[in-house]
């Protein structure tokens, strides 16, 4: 299970530190939902609580935030301050269980509650294949799959960084994946999500930000500005650093809207994360075009439900036409004979400084990717035109 407060993916401590510097009076709720109807076991809301408590005995260590300092030099001194006094607080997460239906939620101060998500469903996701005692491959196969894995990416000449939190099978699985991916990935393998990780074998953390910081946004300002002021305000905080922005949180159609010759030139790229990468491919290369800028100087990271057959179709697709990397998740944390739970934590509602709750939205570029209430979404769409 969780061994380190750094046991979360990068994106949500630089969205944590910009979430300080522009909203610290801003609260959110988040709320745990089961794409996959997962039944869960008896008993298991009470084992979850138990390593929600935990959680609050997490502090930063020295070595740890030493480590921050050199390889995330974007991240300010006063930040990492803050971070070395950071507690978890078990009382802004509720769990209930009813038969087999898990309800999970959480509130409280943005600035606080924001790290929860990714250490959440990874201890839903280890404790239900406990529970369950469900039969998976011998060790060795599970070792060779990662090993075959990372060697094919690398004959591609493909990047590829671990994306495998939040779903993993186990905090030991998910070990034993990157430490063979340092091995077998050379060069090509650029780093993980995971900072624990990242920490424990030297790589790079890799992440910006998520849909959340876009959906608070929508929420506080309005859907049809919520992608121009998200990447100003992010530009405001990083000056150029983290420089991959997250296209589909309105859609990739409404978010070319907003991304201008001014922030298609000051961020390096951009993350898709849903819909058919080859036709986001396509637009983003002629959005890079109509703006006089080389696509071959930009860079998309792809990173939504990645297979080697998939990378593979993506890579020579993309060769020659636009720099591509990829983040791949639960392919490399939970490909272990076991199918993988579909699950998600997701923002659901915003109450910004004096303002009250407001619903939160995502449109997807699949319509199964949705989220948040029929009527939010119905407003959502009108005004977007969607």
């Amino acid at each position: 299970m969780n061994i380190s407060i750094l046991d979360n993916d990068l994106y949500k401590f630089t969205m944590q530190n910009a979430v300080i510097e522009h909203f610290p009076r801003a609260k959110v709720r988040y709320e745990f939902i089961n794409r996959g109807n997962t039944k869960f076991p008896d008993g298991f809301a009470e084992e979850l609580r138990k390593l929600i408590r935990q959680t609050e005995n997490y502090a930063l260590s020295k070595k740890e935030k030493i480590f921050l300092t050199k390889k995330c030099p974007y991240l300010t001194p006063t930040y990492l301050d803050f971070l070395s006094g950071y507690r978890y607080d078990s009382g802004e997460v509720g769990v209930i269980q009813k038969k087999e239906e898990l309800y999970v939620s959480v509130e409280g101060y943005w600035y606080r509650t924001i790290l929860w998500e990714v250490p959440l469903m990874s201890m839903i996701s280890e404790l239900y294949f406990k529970m369950t005692a469900q039969k998976t491959y011998e060790s060795q196969k599970i070792i060779d799959i990662i090993c075959k894995k990372a060697t094919k990416y690398k004959m591609l000449g493909a990047k590829f960084a671990d994306f495998g939190t939040r779903r993993r099978y186990s905090y030991e699985n998910h070990n034993n994946v990157v430490a063979e991916l340092k091995s077998y990935g050379g060069k090509n393998f650029t780093g993980t999500s995971n900072v624990h990780l990242a920490c424990r074998y030297d790589l790079t953390p890799i992440g910006t930000h998520a849909h959340e910081w876009f959906m608070f946004h929508a929420a506080k300002y309005g859907f049809k500005i919520a992608n121009a002021i998200s990447l100003d305000n992010w530009v405001k905080t990083y000056r150029g650093d983290l420089g991959i922005a997250l296209s589909d949180t309105f859609t990739t159609d409404v978010f070319f809207k907003a991304f201008d010759t001014k922030f298609a030139k000051l961020f390096d790229g951009i993350r898709q994360d849903s819909g058919d990468p080859i036709v986001f491919t396509d637009k983003a290369i002629k959005h890079y075009k109509n703006l006089k800028i080389e696509p071959k100087s930009k860079t998309i990271i792809f990173s939504d439900g990645l297979t080697p057959e998939k990378v593979e179709k993506i890579e020579k697709y993309c060769r020659g036409k636009i720099n591509v990397a990829y983040g791949i998740g639960t392919n490399f944390t939970n490909d272990v004979g076991v199918k993988p739970l579909n699950i998600v934590i997701k923002i659901t509602d915003a109450k910004p400084e004096n303002e009250n709750w407001i619903p939160t939205v995502k449109l997807s570029d699949e319509e199964g990717k949705h989220t948040g209430s029929k009527k939010a979404i119905d407003l959502c769409k009108t005004v977007l035109s969607y």
